[in-house]
Formats: C-alpha cells, structure tokens, sequence
C-alpha cells in the first residue's frame, strides 16, 4: 500500500509554512488566535486575531527571495481591498467582534530557509 500524497504544491507548502511561522510568531508576542485561514466571496483571511481588545486580521506573504519587491511588496492595492471586504464579510458574520477596533498587519517572509526572521508590519493599511 502506498502513502497518501500530498496535492499541495511547492508554493502552497512554502505558504503554508510560512503561516505557520507567524502564527507561532505572533502568538509568542500575546496574540491569540480566533480563526485561521477563514474563506469568503473576497478571498481569504489567513489569520484573524485578538491583540487585547483589536480584532487584528493578518495577511501572511512568504516568497522565497526578496526579487520583485519582497513579501511585503506583494500586498498591492487590490489585495488590500479584497482584505478590506473579506473583513467587514468577517464581521458580518461575527457580530460579536463588529464593536471591536480593527487592525490590518502583514507579516512577511523573504526566503524560505528555516529559522528566516520574519517582517511584522503592525497596522500596515487602514480601512477607507
């Protein structure tokens, strides 16, 4: 009997490791999580969390050099406006956290050796 084999491609597992980086990043720095990877009409929220009383919602960016503008780069502005609709989606459906203020981060990876420091850009873009 063969093992199972795994779809994802070498791009969706450098994502997804990449995820898991900073979610473990970010938890270390108090953050706690409330759902991950959360899907909608807009797109997807890779990490939604609490920082205190913000309702933080994360974009995670992992590339495997810093060619073409780097991780943090890549969160142009349409993809700030899918984020921006995917969350107020989240909130909509979450009616207990739409009081709460909200916060935009990005944590990006350039390059994809273990151990690569990651870059937190803490309230990276504003709704509106």
């Amino acid at each position: 009997m063969s093992a199972a084999r795994s779809t994802a491609t070498p791009r969706q597992r450098l994502g997804a490791a990449g995820e898991s980086a900073a979610l473990a990043h970010l938890q270390g720095a108090g953050l706690i999580l409330l759902a991950r990877n959360v899907r909608c009409r807009y797109g997807e929220l890779d990490l939604v969390m609490l920082d205190g009383a913000t309702l933080v919602f994360v974009e995670v960016r992992t590339r495997a050099d810093g060619a073409r503008g780097g991780a943090l780069g890549s969160v142009g502005s349409g993809k700030r406006l899918r984020l921006l609709r995917a969350a107020a989606d989240y909130l909509a459906s979450h009616p207990a956290h739409a009081a709460r203020t909200c916060r935009f981060d990005v944590v990006g990876y350039d390059g994809h050796a273990p151990g690569t420091p990651c870059q937190w850009v803490r309230a990276a873009f504003e709704a509106g």
